[in-house]
């Protein structure tokens, strides 16, 4: 293609020297249309001609966007600050092609070139330009994302129109990981998740738009938590809670209650209260399967059984209390009001005799009282107990035979209060 530019041009010029069919000032756009990739580079090809004897002082190139006589310009061999992306690779006697570094999609539009001589008619612009078109590497996506599926990712190059003779680099997540024009994968998991992009292996500049691949799945490691526990006391609240990883997320929660060979459904929320005891499950489902949890066992002990035991067992305990306390207090006023029986037997060796004669009225009252005659013996005894309660209690005791003998007992008690 470029030879034959080439060659074209040059019988153009040798035409024009002729004087055939051209004006001598002129200037020659190789490639009108150009397709370059986002962050690669890319050359404008261009010539120019003069009439002879005429020496190019500056040569200018412009974009649409501004005047394309007055600028301001993207190059100009006067300026001192001109972008560093734009480079000019031409010269000032023919060759004014163009060169743009890390093409961005602001660079897309017509480019024309100016260039200005040493006489005063010497300035010429070329009006018809090239028009440069940025794009981007794209992937191509064939297949479902889904566990277990294949997909294949396809980088192409519409600058190429299509053509996958480029060489491409893929990567993901930034890390390289596979070369060529097709990245397969495989009998899919959640490992190939993740962001892929696709680059020229001769522009890493030059790079397609992040491709995100997330493997789709249906719910796995479903499980029922309780809180507190499997097992409460009656007025306390159960909390089940159904968790579930599944991609998209789950859609759909169902609570089943099983009583003996019935299953019902009882709630449709990821979180359930239940009302009472028993065996409960929960089922969870996206757009790719459902699962099952395992079952749990709620037991919820009874309020009113145990609590007619704990009163049984505390109004028991209450009565032994009181019976023994009215034992004991009945035991305490007995002896309070009892009068106890004398008991001198204790304290006998302590007691001190006295025997007081009593005279018979006709007996004679002088001489020794103690010679023949016949006395009364009076027997007394004095107790001190201080064992007792207050008591003083005299017992005449008479014995049979004998009138004359009196027998008392004193025992000094504690006054009676």
């Amino acid at each position: 293609m470029y030879v034959e530019h080439r060659t074209l041009t040059w019988t153009l010029m040798l035409l024009c020297l002729s004087g055939a069919l051209c004006s001598p000032w002129k200037v020659e756009y190789l490639q009108q249309h150009i397709c370059a990739l986002k962050g690669s580079s890319v050359v404008i090809p261009c010539s120019f001609y003069y009439p002879d004897k005429q020496i190019v002082q500056s040569v200018l190139w412009g974009h649409e966007r501004y005047n394309i006589y007055v600028g301001p310009f993207i190059f100009d061999s006067k300026a001192i600050d001109n972008s560093s992306r734009f480079q000019y690779i031409g010269n000032k006697v023919h060759n004014c092609s163009l060169k743009i570094y890390q093409v961005e999609h602001d660079d897309r539009g017509k480019y024309t070139f100016r260039f200005i001589t040493n006489s005063p008619e010497g300035k010429w612009t070329g009006r018809a330009g090239s028009i440069l078109k940025v794009v981007d590497l794209d992937v191509l996506v064939s297949g479902t994302t889904k566990e277990g599926a294949n997909v294949n990712l396809t980088c192409t190059n519409s600058c190429d129109g299509g053509n996958l003779s480029s060489a491409f680099t893929w990567f993901k997540n930034g890390e390289l990981t596979n070369e060529g024009p097709v990245l397969y994968l495989s009998n899919m998991s959640t490992t190939n998740s993740g962001n892929y992009t696709c680059s020229l292996k001769t522009h890493s500049g030059a790079t397609s738009a992040v491709i995100n691949v997330d493997v789709e799945y249906g719910p796995k490691n479903t499980s029922v938590s309780v809180r507190p526990s499997m097992e409460v006391d009656a007025g306390s609240n159960i909390t089940l809670i159904c968790s579930s990883r599944a991609n998209p997320p789950v859609e759909n929660y169902t609570w089943f209650k099983i009583d003996n060979d019935d299953i019902m459904a009882v709630g449709r929320q990821p979180v359930f209260i239940p009302g009472d005891d028993g065996q409960y499950l929960c089922s969870v489902s996206n757009k790719h399967g459902s699962q099952n949890s395992s079952i749990v066992t709620l037991k919820i002990k009874e309020f009113w059984p145990t609590f007619t035991r704990d009163v049984i067992l505390i109004a028991t305990v209450a009565v032994l209390l009181i019976v023994t306390t009215v034992i004991a207090v009945t035991r305490l006023n007995i002896k309070r009001t009892s009068a106890p029986e004398p008991d001198c037997d204790e304290d006998i060796q302590n007691a001190n005799y006295v025997n007081l004669p009593v005279f018979d009225n006709n007996q004679s009252q002088e001489g020794n009282p103690y010679e023949e005659t016949t006395a009364e013996v009076i027997y007394t005894t004095v107790d001190f107990d201080t064992k007792r309660k207050p008591n003083m209690e005299q017992q005449m005791v008479s014995h049979t035979g004998d009138d004359s003998v009196i027998y008392s007992t004193v025992c000094r008690n504690q006054p009676i209060i």
